[in-house]
């Protein structure tokens, strides 16, 4: 235990200590938290022009994401069939496809990690998912987009300008989606 100090009265001390306790205390439940949908570190910036990359169709044909680019919005979803948390984004993609069917183009990239295009169709079939779905063989499009993490969504407005970006299970498709269709213009990073 530390000396009195002649300086600062018993009162206050105690005051002092219980105002520790109480930060360390907040600081370790700020730290235990699950963090699903937060911002990530490394993504494509917000604001920036969206690349094209060359990827292949689900059936094995060339595509570029660029040619899904300056029509209308654009969701771009990074996923794997072993994704947990791609899974448990599935009804909210589902849901925003429905929503903005015919304004907005949603574009499932899968990644080649553990993954390979056939598995991803057979996937896609038996769920009966819609909207495009290709597969980024040679990492190309997940170099372009800076990928953190499968789950990664990137929004792009019909400009072409990456307005939304988000990563985990819990992310609001439609309120990202609606980022690009608004009139407001706003870009947001999910935190």
């Amino acid at each position: 235990m530390e000396a009195p100090s002649p300086f600062v009265p018993r009162a206050s001390r105690r005051a002092l200590g219980r105002l520790r306790y109480v930060l360390v205390a907040l600081v370790a439940t700020a730290l235990a938290r699950p963090h699903t949908a937060l911002a990530q570190e490394g993504g494509i910036p917000l604001g920036a022009m969206a690349p094209g990359a060359a990827v292949v169709s689900l059936d094995g044909k060339a595509v570029d994401l660029a040619q899904f680019i300056g029509k209308t919005p654009v969701v771009l979803e990074f996923w794997a069939t072993w994704c947990p948390l791609c899974r448990q984004l599935e009804p909210a993609m589902a849901a925003a496809r429905q929503q903005y069917a015919g304004r907005v183009t949603f574009v499932s990239v899968g990644v080649s990690s553990n993954q390979s295009a056939e598995r991803q169709k057979a996937y896609v079939d038996e769920k009966r998912l819609g909207g495009e779905f290709v597969f980024d063989r040679d990492g190309k499009a997940v170099a372009a987009y800076e990928v953190p993490h499968t789950s990664y969504v990137v929004v792009v407005d019909q400009a072409g300008k990456v307005v939304y970006t988000g990563v985990g299970g819990e992310q609001d498709i439609a309120a990202a989606v609606a980022k690009a269709v608004g009139s407001d213009g706003g870009m947001h990073r999910m935190r």
